[in-house]
């Protein structure tokens, strides 16, 4: 028979949607469920994004540049600018949502055995990515009790080997919702370049910053250019999870040339997702500013109700839609999926996301889950009802 490859098996699943067979199980029993384990919001796509798609009149529905549309990295490059990002159109690539940037970014910058330092927890496909680009992720740990803080760069510093390539960072995070401040950006930077190692910066949380912080980019820190690689995708921005458009972005000419010719094996990004995304430039700044107060209000529901739950200790996140629940359970795999399979308040349940499939120290937040805030205050409050007796039930 046939073998599979050892890659193949070494792949791991993903903790967002592994229990989905246990999910749609209970739909079919009739339950209704609160989905906490994905990032999927609720918060509808601007309008000009899909009125560009539904009033086009393309005829041949033919493949773009590699690199994407010319006038949609055009006007890209304008917004990036306006949030203190200098940078042109051809030091951008489309991608196939920020996970192909990551692949692209991995390929272009590691050899098989190479290894990559990231504060753990972290979102779990960076496991994946790792795996198929034959990358060794090596864990520095980030606390709860810290609210996931920028480990010590001394934790950094004993981490780094000849075989490390780069550090990467999801800013504001993912799964832990911490974003960085300017200090730590800014300590980051200096290792990297006092070692010769790529920065890669996961940043398409950009616009979820909140209580008056500002995300800080690695592309606005100073004589960073030939290190600093970002990562960033319309999905969360705009409410567009669906249409699978990202970029990579960075000023270092050979890292940008070498993942060309990824983008060129793929051939090109999707012709319709692009249009969308140029016509998403044009969205006003209200959007913006309705989300994130949107968002802050379900933060702090989602926080002051955990916190109200004996034995849940919970990060305030300041950033992204999503934090780290320690609960008073052995196993938080086991729990979720007890929830799905075993319990029901009026016929509700709720789904988490185990967060141990965000690190990869073996044996660690196992007793953690991820939960995103992407439903309306009211289906948070019910949902937080039902944790709370479900968390009675499953430990009597």
């Amino acid at each position: 028979m046939p073998r599979i490859s050892a890659k193949g098996q070494a792949m791991p699943e993903s903790p967002i949607r592994k229990l989905v067979p246990y999910a749609e199980a209970a739909i079919k029993k009739g339950r209704t469920i609160y989905q906490l384990n994905i990032g999927q919001p609720d918060i509808k796509t601007p309008a000009k994004a899909l009125a560009a798609v539904r009033n086009n009149n393309i005829e041949v529905l033919s493949y773009s540049h590699s690199a994407g549309f010319e006038s949609y990295r055009t006007k890209l490059a304008e917004y990036y600018r306006k949030h203190d990002i200098n940078i042109s159109a051809n030091e951008l690539i489309i991608t196939t949502g920020g996970s192909e940037a990551l692949l692209f970014t991995m390929g272009s910058i590691c050899d098989a055995g190479d290894e990559v330092i990231i504060p753990e927890p972290f979102y779990a496909n960076y496991n994946g990515f790792a795996t198929a680009s034959g990358v060794t992720v090596v864990p520095v740990k980030s606390k709860i009790e810290d609210s996931f803080a920028l480990p010590p760069i001394s934790e950094f510093e004993k981490l780094i080997t000849p075989k490390t390539k780069a550090i990467l960072i999801c800013n504001p995070g993912n799964p832990t919702g911490y974003l960085y401040t300017k200090e730590e950006i800014d300590q980051l930077a200096e290792i990297v370049k006092k070692h010769d190692l790529f920065l890669v910066a996961d940043e398409v949380y950009r616009e979820f910053a909140y209580d008056g912080a500002k995300h800080y980019s690695i592309m606005s820190v100073p004589g960073l250019e030939q290190n600093a690689i970002m990562i960033d995708s319309v999905s969360k921005r705009y409410s567009m999870c669906g249409a699978r458009i990202g970029c990579v972005v960075s000023k270092n000419k050979d890292f940008m040339a070498t993942a060309m010719k990824f983008a060129q094996a793929r051939l090109s990004p999707p012709t319709f997702a692009q249009i969308a995304s140029e016509a998403a430039l044009e969205t006003e700044q209200e959007y913006f500013d309705e989300v994130i107060e949107e968002y802050t209000a379900r933060r702090n529901t989602l926080v002051k109700g955990l916190e109200a739950i004996e034995g849940v200790r919970v990060a305030n996140p300041k950033g992204a839609f999503y934090c780290i629940a320690e609960l008073p359970v052995k196993d938080a795999e086991d729990f979720a999926k007890w929830l799905l399979e075993s319990f029901e308040l009026d016929n509700e349940t709720v789904m988490v996301a185990p967060a141990a499939g965000f690190y990869s120290t073996p044996n660690t937040g196992l007793n953690q889950v991820r939960i995103a805030y992407v439903l309306k205050q009211k289906d948070l409050l019910r949902a937080i009802e039902i944790l709370k007796a479900a968390l009675k039930v499953y430990q009597g």
